[in-house]
């Protein structure tokens, strides 16, 4: 049994910033990894054009700034180069092909027993620490709804994280299930490559630029969220008019308040919203019913014919089939209990790190909480 002081779970970013902070502070950590890079959900399961939809000052890890030379909004590529560079400077290694299959809480010796699979070996590795900090993030598992007749599809069925570019579905009608900033993002790459596509629109949503975007966050730090959110509101409307001619309707809640209580994003529109208003993308209203071949038949009776369909339909976390034992700090769903800003601590050593609903920045100040916390009980 390996014994440590503290066991990372999860190389991405909440994970890499969590043991730069552990390293500023000269505490002692392992990082248990199931993929075989950091950052997977970047270097392999995110499509080509992706950037950050936030300004690069908002998306900074602990203790290392982006280069000057960054665009303000980075693309995916140079994302990545920091993340390895941060690895190098802070000299991180994880422990790659490391699924955790068990953690829990032993009463007697204090510690926290973590068992993980090496995919190399197929045998169950056991760990020991005092400290055990989940930064396994809020995208885990591809999550793809079930849906009747999708199996006699003839066509390409994608979920949003093996999608990587628009060329090979030129002239192709395709579907895009979900309107968030992955299917606006990936219906706009669509357009552009030539593909005839459509999108659901299931649920109310906000457009907002990224300019807009932008001045809210330095907004919320000196006004209240209903002041912020009513301003974005006002300003969507006299950018974007009235989307309900498109399909597309707003909710009622301001979209930092959203964003806080569910979770739900604004659409960060890059050029999607020109695309709907020439027609090049079409709305869809309403969800899929039955799928007959390449027959789709949504639920407003409405049928039409697709040659592929792409799932931009989220993840589900899967904390809850390996952590055992803990009551307090994660649900059902693997997001925290405890009301933000007191929802990165658990009881007994516990800790989360990047589940706050607050992008980057929010790993950010969690990582810098549970290292400062760590410190302070050692």
């Amino acid at each position: 049994m390996g014994e440590q002081v503290t066991i990372i779970v999860g190389s991405g970013p909440s994970g890499l910033a969590t043991a730069a902070c552990l390293s500023q502070q000269s505490i002692p950590y392992i990082i248990l990894e199931r993929e075989d890079c950091i950052a997977s959900i970047w270097k392999k399961y995110s499509y080509d054009r992706l950037h950050l939809h936030l300004a690069k000052q908002f998306c900074e890890l602990p203790y290392m700034s982006f280069p000057a030379s960054y665009p303000t909004f980075v693309p995916k590529k140079l994302f990545i180069q920091y993340l390895d560079d941060y690895v190098s400077h802070f000299n991180i290694s994880p422990m790659f092909q490391r699924t955790v299959e068990f953690a829990e809480y032993n009463e007697v010796s204090k510690r926290w027993i973590v068992k993980a699979r090496n995919a190399s070996s197929g045998e169950v590795e056991i760990y020991s620490a005092k400290f055990l900090v989940v930064a396994t993030g809020e995208t885990t598992n591809p999550f793809t709804p079930e849906v009747e007749g999708l199996n006699t599809f003839p066509g390409e069925v994608l979920h949003s994280t093996q999608y990587k570019l628009g060329r090979e579905f030129k002239n192709k009608n395709v579907l895009v299930v979900g309107s968030g900033n992955s299917g606006v993002e990936i219906a706009l790459d669509l357009a552009n490559h030539g593909a005839k596509t459509s999108i659901i629109f299931r649920s109310p949503v906000h457009f907002l630029s990224r300019e807009m975007v932008y001045l809210g966050l330095t907004m919320l730090k000196y006004f209240p969220f209903s002041l912020v959110d009513f301003l974005m509101v006002m300003l969507s409307k006299l950018f974007y008019g009235d989307l309900t001619k498109y399909g597309i309707t707003r909710p009622t809640e301001g979209p930092f308040s959203m964003k806080i209580k569910y979770g739900k994003y604004p659409v960060v529109d890059v050029g999607t919203y020109n695309k709907i208003k020439s027609r090049e993308i079409q709305v869809l209203p309403a969800e899929i019913l039955q799928i007959k071949g390449n027959d789709i038949l949504f639920k407003n009776g409405k049928l039409h014919p697709f040659d592929d369909i792409i799932f931009c339909t989220g993840f589900k976390r899967s904390t809850n089939l390996w952590l055992k034992g803990d009551e307090y700090l994660l649900s059902e769903d693997g997001l925290p209990k405890p009301v933000y800003p007191n929802h990165w601590k658990g009881k007994n050593g516990l800790y989360c790190v990047g589940l706050s609903r607050r992008g980057l920045y929010g790993n950010s100040v969690d990582s810098q909480n549970v290292a400062n916390d760590i410190n302070f009980i050692m």
